[in-house]
């Protein structure tokens, strides 16, 4: 069964890939679309890391993901390079994790 889900996940991407190429230019020139399309990456990435900080399997937490979330929230504000961002976000969740 999960060979048949991943050759059908295959075959989807393919066709959506497949359609995306057999529209014509026209339709892919418009402002509004270009906008979408330049904003869907970061809608993507942030859905992901609200996903990863504040679920555990099936149910909602607040733990040290979510102060490491927000210490790095804080650093990206300060304008801090990628790199400390990291490092304060991973030392701000290990120490919450230490302390409770």
């Amino acid at each position: 069964m999960t060979w048949v889900a991943i050759f059908a996940t295959a075959a989807g991407c393919f066709a959506l890939k497949l359609a995306g190429w057999s529209l014509p230019a026209r339709l892919l020139e418009r402002e509004r679309l270009q906008r979408a399309a330049a904003l869907l990456p970061l809608a993507l990435l942030a859905a992901l890391v609200v996903v990863q900080t504040f679920s555990d399997g099936r149910s909602l937490v607040i733990d040290a993901r979510a102060a490491g979330l927000a210490a790095a929230g804080v650093a990206v504000l300060r304008r801090a390079p990628f790199i400390v961002v990291l490092i304060v976000a991973a030392a701000t969740a290990a120490v919450v994790r230490a302390v409770t």
